[in-house]
């Protein structure tokens, strides 16, 4: 195997970035920050998040047949903030996951609902990305960053959330529920680690969680203050696949940082954020989807096992910090 550590795991789409505000029906600010999934159809499936000229975020939908070109937007968003059945998305819905939960049969998404009192996790759920059931607030304010896991433990569904406490750093929790509703036996999971590390202070979800024989990969974001602000990089976990509480790896570096011109500049600029991903039919390849700059949508590529290797020689335990 070559020596991983000595070249990018994530290798950048030459069309970067893919898809960008031009593509929508309306005049819009940025499209960033989308959930992905592949349809039984073949189709990739974006939920974006799309800014308006208003400000409001709204969640809205586009599909593509190779997940990369001739992306077809829908008319109109998804889950549009504001809905006056849903005050807590007053404001906006945001950075969006979505991953399909075999045991329910249904696709479920979780992202961030915004009004005057702060962000909070939301969860709807759908079949077919038409009819919804919004499931309301899981958590509230200030929290973001969460995805579930796609089957149970001991009868109760999983969720990462990353939650902001009024003194300390923000950290990744589980919390857990029997019905997607009700959430508790919280408990932190991956600290923010402190110093000069490239995460630390502020850590969260990146995309779902990816399930190996080697546990679940964890995909998480750093954010690292700077003389010029912060910088949001991308750097790799393991959790114990029987039992998520528990972290076995976290990466001593970061796997992607931004470098390209279109993740430097742009709304908010020196981000990389990926909220999904879809694989390939051999299971390994791995399209990752993420918002540059907080401005655009951009696809990298990778591999799984290479992921994985890459973990297990470059890594500390997992409750180092």
């Amino acid at each position: 195997m070559p020596d991983l550590s000595e070249r990018q795991l994530l290798q950048r789409h030459p069309d970067n970035p893919i898809l960008t505000s031009d593509a929508f029906p309306m005049s819009v600010n940025t499209v960033f920050n989308a959930a992905a999934t592949k349809l039984p159809s073949g189709e990739t499936l974006l939920l974006c998040r799309v800014e308006s000229r208003s400000g409001r975020s709204h969640l809205w939908i586009a599909r593509s047949d190779d997940g990369v070109t001739n992306w077809r937007v829908d008319p109109t968003p998804a889950i549009e903030a504001g809905h006056p059945d849903r005050p807590e998305e007053e404001w906006c819905v945001e950075d969006a996951r979505i991953v399909f939960a075999p045991e329910c049969d249904k696709y479920v998404i979780t992202y961030t609902s915004f009004d005057r009192t702060g962000p909070a996790v939301s969860i709807a759920t759908t079949s077919d990305f038409q009819d919804y059931e919004f499931l309301g607030r899981a958590l509230p304010p200030e929290n973001k960053d969460a995805a579930i896991l796609p089957r149970k433990f001991d009868g109760q569904w999983a969720m990462i959330h990353r939650p902001v406490p009024r003194q300390g750093n923000p950290n990744i929790w589980i919390s857990f529920s029997p019905d997607l509703v009700h959430w508790g036996q919280h408990q932190p999971i991956l600290f923010a680690r402190t110093g000069p590390w490239w995460d630390a202070n502020k850590i969260g979800l990146s995309p779902p969680l990816i399930e190996t024989t080697d546990g679940w990969l964890m995909m998480y974001h750093g954010v690292k203050k700077t003389v010029a602000g912060e910088m949001y990089r991308l750097g790799l976990a393991l959790l114990d696949l029987d039992d998520p509480r528990k972290c076995l790896l976290r990466s001593k570096q970061w796997i992607m940082s931004p470098e390209a011109p279109y993740e430097r500049t742009g709304d908010v600029s020196d981000v990389v954020f990926p909220c999904g991903y879809t694989l390939d039919d051999d299971g390994d390849g791995l399209n990752l989807y993420y918002g540059a700059a907080d401005d655009t949508m951009a696809l990298a590529r990778g591999s799984v096992k290479e992921l994985l290797a890459w973990l297990h020689e470059n890594s500390l335990p997992g409750d180092h910090v």
